[in-house]
């Protein structure tokens, strides 16, 4: 599967059109845009007007006092801004002290330029990403090596595997990702301006999320909106952060990691989360009010994955009483899996009340009526860092703060 986002996938705007529509806006004159940008006013007016096609809104409203953004079109662009932002920021990067070819790259880059990079470091190959794309290899090898020549540097090399993308590739190839995702936001926002609720919503959900707290909150969601596509994406941790970097995500639900470690982040906290032993119904010490700790570490577990908080929680109940954290565990992070073997074996679980709260009721499991007291976890969403929701998306935001604040 590939996993760069519908918006990769869906915009093919053409970024010099992008550029004068910005700059006319900024300036109120097609004259004045025109001498600016060293383009004619006719080929101005013509790339606004495909543009306009393209987008199927009128973007500004032409008078002898000059050009003027309608409201869907100052929408549309000030996200256009913000899109080019990303691509500044790579061009700074790569020519920190050459202004002049910053802007050069800026204005001579495209979006099959950038699509096909995309698509060819996220598949490491010239063929699959051929197939993807609909184009033929000798093409999309002509693009990229425009796109090397305009980068001044080489940006894919052969490798016994397929093909390898350099450190800078990677680096490209977020800033296009987020690049694109700021203009299908800029997409849905023309719609909403136009009363059409019908924008984009991908949600990453980590395991106790998926059981409650999102479903909830995205079927409240398409009750006000219908017509917005919703996504919720499931995968461990590390896969969810690394498309919410690219911005294939617009945000995780979950437990909440360590502030250092999420430099491009911003966590909101949305409630406190204590953990409890479950076992099956019939297990010895299903209704035990006291276990000890030496009776846990000889318990058969089946514990949260390595790295998670929830893992980092398992084995502070050993090593906070001076014991060694149990060795012979089966580690598992999916719920439907430690389900089944809970179900089969003897063996304990740490986790969430009320992530198996259906199967408590169904008489299947059963949560331990003893307090864990340094069990807790932090839970709540990740987002990228100067990540600017659509009126959709704050709606989500709103729903699930509204919705865990009445469940605590």
């Amino acid at each position: 599967m590939v996993a760069t986002g519908d918006a990769v996938e869906n915009i093919n705007l053409n970024i010099r059109h992008l550029l004068c529509a910005i700059k006319i806006m900024d300036c109120g004159a097609l004259s004045q845009a025109a001498e600016q940008i060293h383009l004619t006013q006719s080929a101005l007016t013509q790339g606004i007007n495909k543009l306009e096609g393209q987008l199927q809104c009128r973007m500004f409203e032409r008078s002898h006092a000059g050009m003027k953004a309608t409201d869907t079109g100052q929408a549309f662009l000030l996200r256009v801004k913000r899109a080019f932002a990303h691509l500044e920021e790579f061009s700074s990067i790569l020519f920190a002290h050459d202004k002049l070819q910053r802007s050069a790259f800026i204005r001579a880059i495209s979006s099959r330029q950038l699509r096909a990079l995309i698509y060819i470091v996220q598949l490491q190959s010239y063929t699959a990403a051929a197939q993807f794309l609909g184009l033929s290899q000798p093409t999309l090898h002509r693009t990229i090596k425009d796109l090397e020549q305009l980068c001044q540097q080489r940006l894919l090399h052969r490798s016994p595997s397929g093909v390898e993308a350099s450190w800078r590739a990677k680096q490209l190839r977020r800033y296009a990702s987020l690049f694109f995702a700021e203009l299908q936001q800029g997409i849905d926002e023309i719609h909403e301006v136009n009363g059409r609720m019908s924008g984009s919503l991908r949600v990453g959900s980590l395991p106790l999320a998926r059981s409650e707290i999102v479903p909830l909150a995205v079927l409240t969601l398409n009750d006000e909106f219908p017509d917005a596509s919703i996504s919720i994406i499931d995968g461990p941790y590390s896969e969810q952060y690394n498309s919410l970097l690219h911005g294939q995500l617009d945000m995780i639900v979950g437990a909440l990691r360590p502030a250092h470690t999420q430099q491009d982040m911003q966590q909101i906290h949305l409630f406190d989360d204590q953990l409890s032993v479950v076992f099956r119904a019939d297990h010895p010490l299903a209704n035990r009010q006291s276990i000890s700790a030496a009776e846990l570490q000889q318990l058969d577990w089946v514990a949260p994955a390595k790295s998670t908080p929830a893992r980092h929680v398992f084995s502070q109940i050993f090593t906070r009483r001076g014991l060694t954290p149990p060795s012979h565990v089966i580690e598992c992070s999916s719920l439907v899996a430690v389900r089944g073997i809970l179900l089969n074996s003897q063996r304990a679980a740490l986790l969430p009340a009320r992530q198996v709260e259906v199967e408590v009721r169904a008489g299947l499991l059963t949560v331990c009526p003893m307090t864990l007291t340094d069990t807790d976890r932090v839970i709540g969403l990740t987002l990228r860092k100067n990540w600017r929701p659509t009126k959709m998306q704050q709606r989500f935001l709103e729903i699930i703060q509204q919705s865990t604040t009445v469940a605590r």
